[in-house]
């Protein structure tokens, strides 16, 4: 499975670094803990890269691949040495910081789960347009994808391939993912896009997060899905979606899979520049696609942009 055009328009990654240009917060419950959590976005300096502050805790957390402790229904962060310092469900605000270009910002967070709010990263854009961005004076690394690193499991595959314009100066990421689900109201859908702020904006950031409904009951025995809701999730069963409104978008379902995967290759630190190509991936498999990818040193090589020398007036 590709389905990328290999005729797409040629994008370039900016050459600088970005962060916002005010703090800006958020006030939400968490998805499977249920608790109330307050979240702010500040800028950060250049080279700060995105960093979690556990306000209550007064410890920090970067956001890293090799960071992450759990990645079976969500993705959580844990310290390395405390794994009582963690903070669950970060991919959404992930992706839209990855999706919208920021590379640097501190997330204040006051407990150990990211806000669901409306379980897509619409709203986490929406604090970005607000705040604003401003360009900063480092260069932004890029990471490049020299050989083909492929991770899969029983249900799916993901994978990380050159560019198919490699060598033409593009330093963007291509993405194609499909799903298979037996509910008949998802079934197979597909999706294929480069990402840019523009591309994010229009086919991913709205899609939302989704589940069974005969798998709603066994979560919250386990203690997660506590906060969820037809206000927070897509809940299918069968052929039925249940939520009173329906989708937001066609194939909500397979975007919003797309979505994920974007805020957890966020955890590279670093832009992607090749193409990710998965089939039925998950938080696992990305996560183990990054861990594969950086461990192997002849897969994938750094750019750094130079930039032009500023002469003093």
């Amino acid at each position: 499975m590709d389905g990328l055009p290999p005729d797409l328009p040629m994008l370039r990654a900016p050459d600088r670094q970005h962060t916002l240009k005010a703090p800006i917060g958020c006030v939400g419950v968490g998805l499977h803990s249920g608790r109330r959590a307050s979240l702010t976005l500040h800028p950060a300096q250049a080279g700060h890269g995105i960093v979690f502050r556990r306000t209550d805790l007064g410890r920090e957390i970067p956001a890293r691949f090799d960071h992450v402790a759990d990645a079976r229904l969500a993705t959580t962060l844990a310290l390395p040495g405390s794994p009582e310092v963690r903070v669950g469900t970060v991919e959404h605000v992930m992706a839209a910081l990855a999706g919208m270009g920021v590379d640097n910002a501190l997330v204040a967070l006051d407990g150990p789960e990211v806000p669901i709010l409306d379980g897509s990263s619409a709203h986490f854009m929406f604090l970005i347009d607000c705040a604003g961005m401003v360009e900063q004076d480092l260069p932004r690394e890029t990471i490049v994808v020299r050989r083909p690193v492929r991770v899969a499991d029983g249900d799916g595959f993901a994978e990380l391939r050159p560019a198919l314009a490699a060598g033409r100066g593009s330093f963007g990421l291509d993405m194609a993912l499909s799903i298979d689900f037996a509910a008949a109201a998802i079934g197979r859908q597909a999706i294929t896009l480069r990402l840019s702020p523009d591309s994010f904006r229009r086919e991913l950031a709205r899609a939302r997060t989704f589940g069974l409904a005969e798998d709603i009951a066994a979560l919250q025995a386990a203690g997660l899905a506590r906060g969820g809701s037809l206000e927070n999730a897509v809940v299918v069963d069968g052929d039925r979606v249940l939520n009173p409104g329906g989708l937001r978008m066609d194939r909500e379902f397979a975007r919003h899979k797309l979505l994920d995967a974007v805020g957890d290759l966020a955890l590279a630190g670093s832009a992607i520049a090749g193409r990710f190509v998965a089939h039925r991936s998950g938080h696992a498999l990305n996560n183990a696609l990054l861990r594969a990818l950086l461990a192997d040193r002849t897969a994938w090589e750094p750019h750094v942009p130079a930039l032009p020398v500023q002469v003093a007036a």
